[in-house]
């Protein structure tokens, strides 16, 4: 028979342990601001969104290919699979759900190819934005070009003159992407300072910064006097190994247009290239790309150490991590605007830093002006891939959530009559015990809310009907495990020899394992079917998975402790006829004078 092991038993620090948890979960919601969960498509509405292939003569795309997409598509908008966004076939077209986003939101999530190329830039002009006319006096001094090797043009991120002045420039401080490529290790970010330093200095609005050249560098006259693209030989850009076709092409681009910055562009890995800042404030002639987003092994959004900006990390495969450490050997070892590398993302310049020394290892991080979304969502697009289609929008709608408010409240009726029969028969059959029953059930309810609020804040998880499910499954769950707790209890009572306080420790001995084992099949049902399903499947498993995980936490940092608590007062420890331990039910299955061997439950 076990041993009882009440002397080793503290029920004080174990609540205070669950305490801990419950404040843990209510400061994180607290700090983020975030007091209710994201809700799915069917309760909160959302975009759908018909994406059509296209593809030379209008021929239907392979199913191979087509399913393709829709996987790397189903990755981005629904990768952990709680998201409860939608991806299917619908003949050769794809249909795409996405509960709780705009149209335009929907459309930079799903839309761009994620074509990534690494090119060495070769030319490098701003543009001339009318805002930056109006913040910028003209400069008609003829010098700002007569020496382009010795006084290089400063672009972005770092593209400083090394002889006229130390104050760097960096990229736009009003983008949202990334100003900076560097290696992610302590060297690279001692170089930050440098970039960053500028900031202060500038007293004209952002789109001075976007410029970043000196005072006396200012590589175009008058607004009056000159055209807003300028050739390249007016801005003393050496075009020296530029092919004449691209360079004429580069002559003619006009960034400031939004529809000429090429975005959705795919792009020749193979040939040269002009493309244009995403923010229209930079154009650029691109070598041909030495490095490929199939280069890329892994792409993670995070904070780096000794930084408070969020960053992309790369991870290149073997044969790229080759190819980025010797482009980035010849970016180092160029002069101006060459010893830039230019990340281009479906045809658009997202940066284009200076390269400080070589990046060996295979490793690299863009960092910038990034918040948690848009470093995310670079993040997402590099990892899964590109799309080995190109699509056009054939319609995009949003959805109304009326008809999921109806199932929602037919489904919150259903589970309130299960909670209130499942209190109701626990007060009537355990009494006293029964206030444990329900505890447990209110610790329970406040640990899966509080969960999901702050997954759905972190991890985008969101309530659809087929998670309310499984959380409304959780109830019978938790009842259960405290069902099969005071039965144990009850039986080491009716051996007659044992106080409750010793009956309460030998009894969890004996029940957590039955306990663990009924939740541990549980948990494997749920993992199963969330790695086997998809949709609304998936999300039903994943509800279920996290309740019976709570369900473990309740019944090891409650419902024991509390029990041992309990049975110290005389109520429960003398049997008190409304106490469910009284000597009248203890008696009502002891049948034979001498006791049976207690069997597991």
């Amino acid at each position: 028979m076990a041993r009882p092991t009440s002397r080793h038993s503290r029920p004080g620090r174990t609540l205070l342990v669950l305490l801990a948890l419950i404040f843990a979960l209510g400061g994180t919601m607290l700090l983020q601001k975030a007091f209710t969960p994201k809700l799915g498509l069917d309760l909160a509405g959302g975009t759908t969104m018909t994406l059509s292939p296209v593809t030379l003569n209008n021929a239907a795309p392979p199913d191979e290919i087509l399913d393709r997409a829709v996987s790397i598509i189903r990755e981005r908008v629904n990768g952990r699979g709680i998201s409860d966004a939608e991806v299917a076939k619908s003949g050769p077209n794809i249909v795409i759900s996405i509960p709780g986003v705009g149209q335009s939101e929907a459309l930079k999530l799903v839309a761009t190819t994620a074509e990534m190329r690494f090119r060495q830039v070769l030319a490098s002009a701003a543009t001339q934005a009318p805002q930056d006319l109006a913040t910028n006096a003209p400069t008609p001094a003829p010098s700002a070009s007569a020496s382009p090797t010795a006084t290089p043009k400063s672009g972005k991120s770092g593209k400083s003159s090394q002889v006229s002045t130390p104050k760097p420039s960096t990229s736009p401080t009003g983008k949202a992407l990334s100003s900076a490529l560097t290696a992610p290790t302590p060297s690279a970010s001692a170089e930050a300072p440098s970039a960053s330093t500028e900031a202060p200095a500038t007293q004209s609005p952002q789109q001075q910064s976007k410029k970043g050249q000196n005072a006396k560098a200012t590589p175009t006259a008058a607004p009056s006097a000159q055209p807003s693209t300028p050739t390249a030989q007016d801005q003393g850009i050496n075009t020296q190994g530029i092919d004449p076709a691209v360079l004429a092409q580069f002559n003619k681009l006009d960034c400031t247009k939004p529809e000429n910055r090429g975005q959705g562009v795919q792009d020749d890995p193979a040939k040269q290239y002009a493309a244009c800042e995403s923010d229209g404030s930079y154009k650029y002639v691109l070598d041909v790309a030495k490095v490929v987003g199939t280069d890329i092994d892994s792409a993670s959004a995070g904070i780096p150490q000794s930084s408070v900006n969020w960053a992309v990390e790369l991870n290149f495969k073997s044969k790229g991590a080759d190819a980025w450490a010797k482009l980035t050997q010849e970016a180092y070892s160029a002069q101006p605007p060459r010893n830039q590398v230019a990340v281009v993302l479906d045809g658009v310049v997202i940066t284009a830093p200076n390269i400080q020394g070589p990046i060996p290892g295979g490793k690299a991080q863009i960092t910038g002006n990034f918040d948690q979304t848009s470093a995310t969502q670079l993040a997402d697009q590099l990892k899964y891939g590109a799309l080995p289609l190109k699509f056009k929008r054939s319609s995009i709608v949003t959805v109304s959530s009326t008809l999921g408010q109806d199932q929602l409240e037919g489904g919150l009726i259903a589970g309130a009559i299960g909670l209130a029969l499942v209190v109701v028969y626990s007060m009537l059959y355990y009494r006293g015990l029964g206030i444990v029953a329900v505890l447990s059930l209110v610790v329970a309810t406040i640990l899966t809310y509080t969960a999901v609020v702050v997954l759905g804040h972190n991890a985008n998880f969101r309530l659809s009907l087929p998670h309310i499910i499984g959380l409304v499954v959780s109830i019978g769950i938790t009842a259960d495990s405290f069902i099969v707790y005071f039965e144990r209890i009850r039986d080491e009572m009716k051996e007659g020899h044992r106080t409750l306080r010793s009956a309460v420790e030998v009894a969890w001995v004996r029940a957590r394992r039955t306990i663990l084992i009924a939740d541990a099949v549980m948990f494997i049902a749920a993992i199963v079917l969330y790695f086997l399903a998809v949709g609304g499947v998936a999300g039903f498993a994943f509800a279920m998975g996290l309740t019976t995980l709570i369900d473990i936490v309740v019944v090891f940092l409650f419902t024991k402790p509390f029990i041992a608590l309990l049975a110290r007062l005389k109520f429960f420890a003398k049997g008190h006829p409304l106490s469910g331990l009284d000597a009248e039910r203890m008696s009502e299955a002891h049948t034979s004078s001498r006791p049976t061997k207690p069997q597991e439950a």
